[in-house]
């Protein structure tokens, strides 16, 4: 396939209206009980955002050449999963305990628009519901993949560690860690569940395991560089919130301009992972990443 032939922005538009598709199925109806809790959870799940974690998994899977004959597919309830258990960790994280945020995706923030205790039940209902998803896969291997992406080992540990490192002088090395945990272990799962679901050889695993793994930490630095630089109406949130709350990010530690350097090495790491026009469409998700304004 020529590189020209695929269109990056068609290409996630195409897959982000799949995967409301798939979100607006496999949630629970406002009209069944309890309703505030499933209205808190739509409200939150359907706000919109990039969708990049199933479309990165529904990327490998597609290249891994796994059926895409039918509905309710495998591939179908790990993509909701995934985005359920990202939004879940959006509705926690904004909680005035974490981050105290207002606004998220350019609306008020789940305990903003219903309250504390529904925003941490529509959390947790969330995870509930992608684990259930994921089980319908029928694939051990990827319920597991998804619980350690989520774990102590994981994004609930980043997010831990993120917290204690407030306020405090830390290292590159223990930005990095901060960083592949709490956001960069969700994206290496999303690519990893999508080639496993399409039963992908070790060799290939193992290649779209890296290029998850650089894209990841590419995108929480970016996060990092955007809360400086970026314009809260296309970001949806406000910016300086880092700063104000002192928080741990590599612009911080490394300063602005090492850590656009960074993020372009590690965009430049992932793209190099491929070799031949076939997985263009990796390298222009890559440069998707790279380029976001938010």
């Amino acid at each position: 396939m020529p590189a020209e032939a695929i269109n990056t922005k068609d290409y996630l538009e195409k897959n982000k209206r799949l995967v409301e598709e798939l979100l607006d199925r496999y949630l629970p109806s406002e009209a069944e009980e309890p309703q505030s809790l499933h209205a808190a959870m739509r409200y939150s799940v359907l706000a919109g955002g990039k969708r990049l974690r199933p479309i990165l998994a529904f990327a490998a899977y597609e290249y891994c050449h796994g059926d895409l004959n039918g509905q309710d597919l495998p591939i179908h309830y790990a993509m909701a999963a995934l985005e359920m258990v990202h939004t879940y960790s959006l509705i926690h994280d904004d909680l005035p305990c974490m981050d105290d945020d207002d606004l998220r995706r350019g609306i008020l923030t789940c305990h903003k628009k219903f309250d504390e205790a529904v925003a941490v039940l529509a959390g947790d209902a969330l995870h509930d519901i992608a684990f259930k998803l994921m089980a319908m896969t029928d694939s051990i291997q990827a319920v597991k993949e998804l619980a350690q992406a989520l774990g102590t080992k994981g994004m609930i540990g980043g997010q831990m560690a993120d917290v204690e490192a407030e306020g405090k002088d830390i290292t590159e090395q223990e930005i990095t860690l901060i960083h592949q945990r709490k956001t960069g272990a969700l994206i290496r799962c999303s690519v990893r569940i999508g080639a496993i679901l399409a039963n992908a050889d070790q060799t290939l695993l193992n290649k779209l395991t890296i290029f998850g793994e650089k894209i990841g930490l590419a995108f929480q630095i970016i996060d990092d560089i955007l809360d400086i630089e970026g314009d809260q109406k296309l970001l949806g949130k406000k910016v300086g919130s880092d700063s104000k709350k002192v928080k741990a990010t590599y612009p911080k530690v490394m300063g602005l301009k090492q850590a656009h350097s960074k993020a372009d090495q590690l965009i430049q790491d992932a793209v190099d992972v491929f070799d031949d026009y076939n997985d263009n469409i990796f390298k222009n998700l890559a440069q998707y990443i790279a380029q976001r304004k938010r």
